[in-house]
């Protein structure tokens, strides 16, 4: 287990107002014995990966406040308990529900700010650093998705497989027909979440190996079988391409689970303790 400090703010839940809508957050604040040291604000993946990987962000939210930072974790919208339905949303409207939570923390917490997401939410931090329109001191990246196209095929790729165990046969569709079905305007459903197919073109536009520059820090933690396991080659090329382009990134590979996809909710101390390290280092 990590090492907690015994005093504790419970997390403030509230509504923040947004464009359209609202948006649900928990405000973590830092610990009483501590000066505020900046503010991080959590960008959570996409549909169940948010739910399945809740157990560690609230652990990883509880270790930043502990070491004085305050920390907001967003519903998207359309996303949890935020206004909005999933099959209206878009890549723009999550990237703008951020700018709307860093300027309420930067009023209410520190103007001092990093973005720290996980998976889709990871990607979505990076966009937003490049174009925010407040400064952004770093980013904590947990397995980003580098690709939005790969990520939607694997996202059909479960449904058809939940199809075949459903049906035993291709009934529900294959990658492809599932892909023409979006083409066609019509909603894809995986996994009990839909997939709209404005959502699904913002998604299959992602591609953070073109990222041309970035104006902060990015600390990129992979997640891996095991401690001797390397990171695999096509996500290397992503990192050494962007040190080529003079991009800051460090890359650092954390042997564990990967959480926010396994039916049973399992932790990774050693994600969290690292990521508390990062900002340690950060601050001395």
């Amino acid at each position: 287990m990590h090492a907690m400090s015994a005093l504790q703010v419970p997390a403030r839940p509230f509504f923040l107002d947004a464009s359209p809508g609202r948006r649900f957050v928990l405000f973590h604040a830092p610990a009483p014995q501590t000066e505020c040291r900046g503010a991080i604000i959590y960008v959570p993946p996409f549909g169940e990966e948010m739910n399945m990987s809740r157990r560690m962000a609230a652990q990883q939210a509880r270790a930043f406040t502990a070491i004085g930072f305050a920390v907001l974790q967003i519903d998207l919208f359309g996303c949890g308990d935020s206004s909005g339905d999933l099959r209206d949303a878009q890549w723009e409207i999550w990237k703008q529900d951020l700018v709307h939570a860093i300027a309420w923390v930067r009023h209410h917490a520190s103007s001092r700010i990093i973005l720290w997401g996980l998976r889709l939410g990871a990607t979505l931090a990076i966009e937003l650093a490049r174009s925010s329109p407040y400064p952004v001191e770093g980013c904590i990246a947990w397995q980003p998705i580098i690709s939005g196209e790969q990520y939607v095929t694997q996202l059909l790729r479960m449904r058809q497989a939940a199809d075949m165990v459903a049906t035993e046969a291709l009934e529900g569709g294959t990658v492809q027909t599932l892909r023409t079905a979006l083409k066609e305007g019509k909603i894809v459903e995986v996994g009990g979440y839909e997939l709209p197919p404005a959502l699904v073109a913002d998604f299959d536009h992602i591609d953070l190996g073109t990222l041309d520059g970035l104006p902060c820090p990015v600390h990129w933690l992979e997640m891996t079988r095991s401690e001797n396991a390397s990171i695999p080659a096509a996500r290397m090329d992503t990192v050494n391409a962007w040190i080529d382009r003079g991009i800051d990134v460090r890359v650092q590979s954390i042997a564990g689970p990967s959480f926010w996809g396994t039916r049973e909710v399992v932790e990774c101390p050693a994600l969290i303790s690292t990521s508390v390290q990062l900002l340690r280092e950060a601050i001395a």
